[in-house]
């Protein structure tokens, strides 16, 4: 009896002190999210702008790619076979065997 009282006792303490933790019991850090920051100056404002240009105009002379890269080009045929003929060994094994014709009314 009186170890269950400890145990309950035990889990009521940590609800209530992660509850405590979330209402604010606790003092906040003073952590700046920047909102203190000032506004950029003249020079800092020319400077990304100098910057953004740069960007835009490397970006540009990066010509466009032309063909995808496919390592496996040499290994899969060019074309796919189409699903209704067969391909070579299927012609090949088929070739030995009569085909028989039904008439159907």
């Amino acid at each position: 009896m009186l170890r269950k009282l400890i145990q309950v006792g035990a889990a009521l303490a940590l609800l209530t002190g992660a509850a405590y933790a979330q209402t604010g019991g606790f003092p906040m850090p003073s952590i700046s999210l920047g909102q203190d920051k000032p506004p950029p100056t003249p020079e800092q404002i020319e400077r990304q702008k100098a910057i953004d240009s740069a960007y835009s105009s490397a970006t540009k002379k990066i010509p466009d790619k032309k063909e995808a890269a496919d390592p496996w080009g040499s290994v899969r045929p060019s074309q796919p076979q189409p699903k209704g003929s067969p391909n070579a060994a299927q012609a090949k094994n088929n070739a030995g065997q009569p085909q028989v014709k039904t008439n159907k009314p």
